[in-house]
């Protein structure tokens, strides 16, 4: 007989925004997603519930909503993975065309994400190349090099340390590394220790705010 315990390892965040769903669901609102379409946790979040659920990328997608402007029961929610500054926009477009709109709650995004989005800012400045740790799906690593190089600093994405071209480093002075919210510690120490053999000797922790937001192990583990 062969027994089998499974756990539960979905973000704490993610499966509050699932239980914020089914209740506005209940209570029979009608429920905007912002999110990436195809992105995992936007479909995790959607399949939630059955209907009256609509998702939408950016501010163009909100003019495109079946929709009337004066329905009373209405609400957003955001893929936890975004960051304050990419919904914004997007929730101030919502509330200019639907009044009644009932607003997400600020900790319903992922304060990881942010804060490294926070980090990237401050560490461009100083930078010549920023390396970000992350898969190729994953929306918020993907937003990290987008806003790197929008600040006007090359940024690459990969997700191990042997994926480091040598050429990249070319005239490079300060290198900065960050990681998606999901990358493990053990792959950025490779990281940093790949960048030692080339040369970058000295290794600076560039502290913009301070984490203390902890989650319980599940009941099984503890």
């Amino acid at each position: 007989k062969n027994l089998t315990m499974i756990f539960d390892a979905t973000c704490p965040l993610v499966s509050k925004v699932h239980v914020e769903i089914k209740n506005l669901h209940k209570q029979n609102y009608t429920i905007i997603m912002i999110g990436h379409r195809g992105h995992p946790e936007v479909e995790g979040t959607m399949g939630q519930v059955q209907d009256h659920i609509h998702l939408v990328e950016s501010e163009a997608d909100v003019e495109t909503l079946p929709l009337d402007r004066d329905i009373e029961k209405i609400a957003v929610v955001t893929q936890t993975t975004l960051s304050v500054d990419e919904t914004k926009s997007i929730i101030a477009r919502l509330k200019e065309t639907f009044p009644n709109l009932r607003l997400p709650k600020n900790e319903d995004i992922c304060y990881a994400t942010q804060n490294r989005q926070d980090a990237v800012k401050e560490m461009a400045k100083s930078c010549d190349a920023v390396l970000v740790i992350g898969s190729k799906n994953s929306s918020n690593s993907n937003r990290l090099k987008e806003l790197a190089e929008n600040l006007g600093v090359k940024s690459y994405l990969i997700d191990f340390d042997y994926e480091i071209k040598s050429e990249w480093l070319d005239q490079v002075t300060n290198v900065g590394v960050t990681a998606g919210a999901s990358a493990p510690e053990v792959l950025v120490e490779g990281v940093i220790k790949r960048l030692q053999q080339e040369g970058f000797n000295t290794t600076e922790t560039l502290n913009v705010v301070e984490e203390h937001m902890t989650f319980a192990l599940p009941s099984e583990l503890r």
